[in-house]
């Protein structure tokens, strides 16, 4: 069985995946920023979406601050991880995302989560694989049916 990420990870890929989503769990943005490289790229989803309309990516540091001013900071992101599987210098993790939004709602979706890092174990591409159509959304407590 794998391994899932933790701060007592072996693998460089894997430890710079725990580093990431422990940062977005406690909402704390320079950690996050600091976990990739200077030209990293974050494909979140891959392809054209919502998030990425030209469905390039947003590479780069000042990118990745406007990803997460954009897309993490007015929510709580959770992981559950089922697997963690790593090969070279990349860890690819399989579970569910769940955010809750500052207007209440909840969305949840199943997706690969797939790290690369460098020699120094910095980030330099975070590309998810997920679906817009596979989503689940969830009214706000207070607009939900008894």
């Amino acid at each position: 069985m794998p391994t899932l990420p933790s701060p007592d990870s072996k693998h460089p890929a894997q430890l710079a995946a725990w580093r990431s989503m422990d940062a977005v769990a406690r909402g704390d943005r320079q950690a996050w920023i600091d976990n990739f490289s200077d030209d990293a790229i974050i494909e979140d989803p891959v392809g054209k979406s919502l998030i990425d309309p030209t469905g390039q990516g947003h590479r780069g540091k000042a990118a990745i601050e406007a990803f997460w001013d954009k897309n993490i900071a007015n929510a709580r992101p959770m992981f559950c991880l089922q697997s963690s599987l790593c090969c070279g210098n990349e860890c690819a993790n399989v579970g569910t995302l769940t955010i809750q939004f500052a207007n209440g709602m909840i969305s949840q979706l199943y997706g690969v989560f797939k790290y690369t890092v460098d020699d120094s174990g910095c980030v330099t591409a975070l590309r998810t694989f997920w679906e817009a159509n596979d989503m689940t959304l969830y009214p706000p407590f207070d607009e939900r049916g008894a």
